[in-house]
This record gives C-alpha cells, structure tokens and sequence, in this order.
C-alpha cells in the first residue's frame, strides 16, 4: 500500500517551508512553557482558551499576539518562559509510535551523509517523523524526501508529527507505507542519500547501491554492536561502496558557575551507531585495506559476510584442541 502525500492546502507565511516562523505569535501556532523547574509544556495557542497546571491558569489571549521570549504568570503565581519550540525540542516531546532518532544523531547524519539543499533523498524507517523534519528542513522544498515505513501505525504518528511541524503538508515528502526493497520506486541512480533506520539495514544493500547515484552515500543507524557488525561487514562486502565509517556520538553537559566549572551530572551517552559509506561509480571498486584484519576477527566463530581477498590466515583460522 503507498500512501503519497497530498500538496499542502495552505503554504506557510515562510515559503522555505523551514518549520521557523517569526514575529508575533499567532493563533494556531504552537509554543513551549517552561516553568522555574524546567518542566515544558508545548501548547496550541486558540483564542479564548485556557492553559491549566498546579500553578493555575493561563488565558492563551495574553500570549497570542506578543513576539516569544517573554514570561508570564499564572494565576496561581507560576512563572512561565514562552518561546515557539525548536526542533530539537520539538522532536523530544512529540507524540510517538516508535522511537525517535534524537537531536545529537539527527545533527550528525545530516551532516556526515552531507545532506543538501535540493537533495534527493530516501529514507527506510520513518518511526516517528523525527529524522525526517531533519531531512525535510535540510532538502529544503526544492529537494525531495521518499520516506519508508512498513506499520501503518509509525506512519499514521509521522505524518502527524511532521505537519504540525512546518504547520503543513511539505512539498518534498512523499511518505509510502511498504517495504524498502519491495516499494521502492526511484530509479536506478537518481538517489543522492540513502538513510537507513530499520532493524535490519544490512537486507537493504543491494537494493540501496541500485538506487544510489555515484558519489551518493548511505547512512545507517543502527542500535546495537551486532546489527552494528552486520552492517558495516555487508556494505564491505558488497564491493561497490567505499570502506564503511562507523561512529558514536557522546554529549554531556558542564556546570558552569563562578570558580566552579565542572561536568555536569547527566549525559547523553549511547543511543545509536552511525555507518556511512560512498557508492562507487559502475564497476568501480574501491582500494582495499592494507592493514591486515586483528587475528582471529574472520576466525571459525565468524559466520557473517566476509570482505573479498580476506588473507588466508585469517580466513582458515583453526583452534587448538
């Protein structure tokens, strides 16, 4: 079953379809309170309706009308901070079906997998539309996003997601509901980015380097060290690609207040593994490795894809009784 979507009936005031709107905040327009504690609350904003918490009330007339970045108490005495959210906030708090590729991993395939303005983009796994604000904001209108999902019910939450995002149905998404490799309807070549967010990207490689122009790149993000291992040794199998790059990546946050300036307590550690890799041109393949495998890493117990002219010792490694 393919569900494309519709052109959107009403383009945003900010024809960059960028998800960013300026100025006073309007009616229908979604803002983020947070209060003294760093509680957030994301809010509609409807003329003569109210906002209620432990700390009262909130008319959503006194805000609609004033440029963000003001508080505003309630009646109650809880003071709120009003900003329009960002997109990194947006995606954190969003209704989910599936897990969402988070802010730090979304930064880094937008920019690893070198994702352009007018790009033409496919995405295998759409969970909750996360990613795919990233990679919509990134191609920008003029570009193109085909985005992959197998459960109707991730979809169904993506698609929600992603239009109340850019307040509209964007020009360069076009969501379908199928299997990758049994769906997929761009043509050989014509495909600058591949992303892949699924359970099993390493079944998706063939079909993936038919797709891919010369040059293009594929990007997985994987979340475990087996699927991570699947991934890269079956790209680099394959022979058509550059050698497989896996990564992840970090955050943590540092307390900063006077002579104190220390980490901080929390940090985003391990959410998932990224692997990109170049397509190579037609029957071009790509110099191997010099460097020799670590022993025993093609050993007896290895029993996934195994890179062409692996050294034989590595290959035919016995144990000893």
């Amino acid at each position: 079953m393919s569900d494309a979507l519709p052109a959107p009936a009403d383009t945003p005031a900010d024809s960059s379809w960028s998800g960013v709107h300026r100025g006073p905040l309007q009616e229908g327009e979604w803002v983020r309170l947070t209060d003294t504690k760093g509680r957030r609350h994301n809010i509609r904003l409807e003329a003569g309706k109210r906002f209620f918490s432990n700390k009262g009330h909130l008319d959503h007339d006194e805000l609609i009308g004033r440029d963000e970045g003001f508080s505003v108490t309630s009646s109650a005495g809880g003071e709120y901070l009003v900003f329009r959210p960002l997109l990194s906030e947006f995606v954190v708090s969003m209704p989910r079906g599936a897990a969402v590729v988070y802010p730090k991993d979304a930064a880094q395939i937008v920019a690893m997998a070198d994702v352009f303005p007018g790009a033409r983009v496919v995405e295998a796994g759409v969970g909750s539309g996360a990613l795919t604000c990233s990679l919509l904001r990134a191609v920008g209108p003029e570009g193109h996003v085909s985005s992959y999902e197998r459960r109707q019910e991730f979809a169904d939450v993506a698609e929600k997601n992603v239009t109340q995002f850019f307040d509209g149905r964007h020009p360069a998404w076009e969501l379908t509901v199928g299997d990758l490799v049994e769906s997929m309807k761009e043509e050989d070549g014509s495909v600058d980015r591949v992303v892949l967010d699924m359970l099993a990207p390493w079944e998706c490689v063939d079909r993936v380097a038919q797709a891919l122009a010369p040059g293009g790149i594929v990007c997985a993000y994987v979340a475990t060290t087996t699927q991570l291992g699947r991934t890269v040794e079956t790209i680099r199998a394959h022979g058509g690609f550059t050698e497989p790059q896996p990564w992840e990546t970090l955050v943590r946050d540092w307390h900063v207040e006077g002579l104190a300036v220390r980490p901080g307590h929390k940090m985003i550690g391990h959410t998932g593994f990224l692997v990109t890799a170049r397509r190579m041109a037609p029957g071009q393949v790509a110099p191997a490795k010099k460097r020799r495998p670590a022993p025993g890493a093609y050993g007896v117990d290895y029993t996934g894809p195994r890179p062409s002219g692996l050294p034989p010792t590595a290959a035919d490694e016995t144990q000893d009784d």
